[in-house]
């Protein structure tokens, strides 16, 4: 249990005290007392924006692998991006690599039983988390994560789940994405095969058997890795976010794809760009899921209202989950900025203090923005009835999503 003003709504003070914000040594300090695990030094980052590069360069790394292959993902589908992957687990499964996956059961519920045996065949272990015939009780209960952790040396994480939708060019006019994954190696990779532990655990999954890491000081970016279940770590995470929020100095840019905080993150926004700060959001224009995009937009008029600016992106369905701060510290993760994130799922997100990573984020989101509509408050309070009584409705239900 976090003491009380170490929650989200109450850490904001500690945070805006910061003479140098998020470049504080302070900073670090606070966010070590939010959450309580170790901040890993010696990091190499590699960031991804487009869904065929990312993938390459996940798939090399599993052709590499020489011990473990840990995956961990929402959606795992049996088409021509799962069918790639299966092929080189199986590959490094036959050379002795110890390969386990594990999909959650909603996400990947098109996903054929035959898809999993062909899997088994290959000598990789699979399992599902929460199959609907044995965690009924639990059906809200999902594992959100997007993890690979190979040889608890490289480890990707981000947006992109295993589908040829994630696969796709955002340069591509037929492309239908666009996503943020990010490649960490160094020591932050023995903590995603943590994580990724606890999950397989849960879902019947035998004990990895991690033994301690040595910390080290070594060069490089520092990370710390945000992992939630239900019952831990949401409020770690949203008391992390925000402080980010609070000690944003200069930028506070977020990339989100499915917009539907709750009134404290609304009010954190809010004072953040009342104190000078350029606070944009970057959310989608054309959605898969367009409830939560209208539980979103009735957020816009108190968000505007406090000098926030919001774009919706055009080019494709924006699916990244990223924050910059000061183009210095970043987020790249599974967290939608909704309940559900915050509340059901298992997620995992990594905080990366580094300034090449942060001026990288930065830039990236400028031409995203120059593919996005800004939004305007006079032009929003004139939208039709329609949609107002729309995003009230869904504001109402966003709960439920």
């Amino acid at each position: 249990m976090l003491p009380n003003e170490l929650r989200a709504e109450k850490v904001g003070h500690l945070a805006e005290a910061l003479p140098l914000g998020v470049r504080d040594a302070g900073f670090e300090r606070l966010v070590g007392r939010i959450d309580t695990g170790p901040i890993h030094h010696g990091n190499q980052i590699q960031l991804f924006f487009r869904g065929e590069e990312a993938f390459a360069s996940v798939l090399q790394a599993i052709e590499d692998a020489t011990q473990e292959i840990l995956l961990e993902t929402y959606i795992l589908r049996d088409d021509a991006t799962g069918r790639k992957l299966l092929g080189l687990l199986g590959g490094a499964a036959a050379r002795g690599v110890k390969v386990r996956v594990l999909a959650d059961a909603y996400g990947s519920w098109t996903t054929k039983r035959a898809f999993w045996r062909e899997m088994q065949g290959l000598g990789i272990e699979a399992r599902l988390f929460h199959p609907f015939w044995s965690h009924l009780r639990r059906f809200l209960f999902r594992d959100h994560r997007k993890i690979i952790a190979i040889d608890r040396r490289i480890s990707f994480t981000g947006g992109m789940n295993v589908a040829n939708e994630y696969g796709s060019s955002r340069h591509n006019k037929n492309a239908s994405w666009r996503d943020t994954h990010v490649r960490v190696e160094g020591p932050t990779a023995w903590e995603m095969a943590l994580v990724f532990s606890e999950g397989w655990e849960r879902s019947g999954g035998a004990s990895l058997h991690l033994p301690p890491l040595s910390l080290t000081d070594a060069s490089g970016a520092r990370t710390l890795v945000l992992d939630s279940r239900p019952g831990r770590g949401h409020g770690e995470t949203a008391a992390v976010l925000a402080a980010l929020v609070a000690a944003s100095r200069k930028r506070l840019w977020i990339t989100n794809s499915y917009f539907a905080p709750n009134r404290t993150a609304i009010r954190l926004l809010g004072h953040a760009a009342q104190r000078g700060v350029d606070v944009r959001l970057l959310l989608q224009g054309r959605s898969d899921m367009p409830w939560v995009r209208h539980a979103g937009h009735g957020n816009f008029p108190d968000l505007l209202a406090s000098g926030v600016r919001i774009f919706e992106y055009q080019s494709a369905i924006l699916h990244a989950k990223t924050l910059v701060v000061d183009d210095y510290v970043s987020v790249v993760g599974s967290s939608n900025l909704d309940f559900r994130s915050f509340y059901f799922n298992a997620e995992c997100n990594v905080l990366i203090f580094d300034d090449a990573t942060g001026r990288t984020m930065a830039q990236t989101f400028q031409e995203d923005l120059g593919q996005s509509i800004e939004m305007q408050l006079e032009a929003w309070n004139q939208r039709p009835l329609a949609h107002r009584f729309g995003d009230a409705l869904a504001r109402c239900l966003s709960p439920l999503f």
